[in-house]
């Protein structure tokens, strides 16, 4: 990336609790909100950690000022994950879930990212975690959404299924379990590309980026490529070591990151000078 360019796409970096800092943006002015945020009881010696029962009363707060900060067009894509207590799985990201149509966001989808590299244990009533959740808000049901950009060669399988099609699938087919919905399934015979399904599979970054909590540069890569054009703007108010921003930057995206931790900013400010396309 060019010095013109690294300045152009260069991260807007905050310190400070992301609940006051997003209060200094103006309204309807990101494209774009990918973010992890700490876990219940999770982060202590950084982020003070949040007590499942609270989660809810402690997010929303934050969530009120993301829903004012983006554009009707925009998205807002949230990653978490369940807690177990005393045994079982914590409720609190259905409550928060549940909290958040409330506040007027709708859940328009749910992704799985499958960790294809969690790490091997044993429990005595479960098996190890290897996916976590990615859950998409919108503010209106019409919403940037850049389909054809995440195409993906067609399985050997699926060409095979419509290769040779009968009369009645190559008119619309429905569901056999009565639902209602249907596909015509001719439409994809002899495609090279189909779009993918909302399970993404990317292993868990091995790098010490300086944070106790990151993901890989393919999975913000991924989103940002969905939701957003080169030139938008993409949030996340949880910044950590700045995955997100970097990734952004590397995608030719104007982009904002907030951290509570001083450090981090650090770190990335460091990191970006450095830029180079990678996507």
């Amino acid at each position: 990336m060019t010095k013109s360019l690294l300045e152009k796409y260069r991260p807007k970096l905050y310190s400070g609790d992301c609940k006051e800092v997003l209060k200094t943006l103006p309204d309807n002015s990101i494209d774009l909100i990918f973010t992890s945020p700490p876990y219940c009881d999770q982060r202590k010696k950084t982020y003070g950690g949040i007590a499942p029962d609270k989660y809810v009363d402690w997010f929303l707060p934050i969530s009120q000022q993301l829903f004012r900060v983006l554009k009707p067009t925009g998205t807002f894509m949230l990653n978490i994950k369940e807690k177990v207590v005393n045994g079982e799985r914590h409720p609190y990201v259905l409550q928060l879930i549940l909290a958040l149509k409330e506040q007027g966001w709708l859940w328009t989808e749910e992704f799985i990212w499958h960790k294809k590299n969690s790490y091997p244990g044993k429990w005595p009533n479960r098996f190890r975690d290897g996916w976590e959740r990615l859950l998409q808000f919108n503010k209106q049901r019409k919403f940037n959404m850049y389909q054809d950009a995440m195409m993906v060669p067609a399985s050997q399988a699926t060409r095979d299924r419509v290769k040779n099609l009968s009369e009645r699938d190559k008119s619309l087919r429905f569901s056999k379990t009565g639902s209602g919905f249907g596909i015509k399934t001719a439409n994809w015979k002899n495609r090279a590309l189909v779009y993918p399904s909302n399970v993404v599979h990317f292993a868990t970054t091995t790098k010490n980026k300086g944070h106790s909590a990151t993901f890989p540069d393919e999975l913000p890569a991924w989103f940002i490529k969905l939701f957003t054009r080169p030139g938008d703007v993409v949030l996340d108010p949880f910044m950590g070591s700045g995955t997100t921003n970097l990734v952004a930057m590397n995608l030719r995206r104007l982009s904002i990151g907030i951290e509570i931790h001083p450090l981090a900013e650090t770190k990335n400010k460091l990191q970006y000078s450095t830029c180079q396309t990678r996507f």
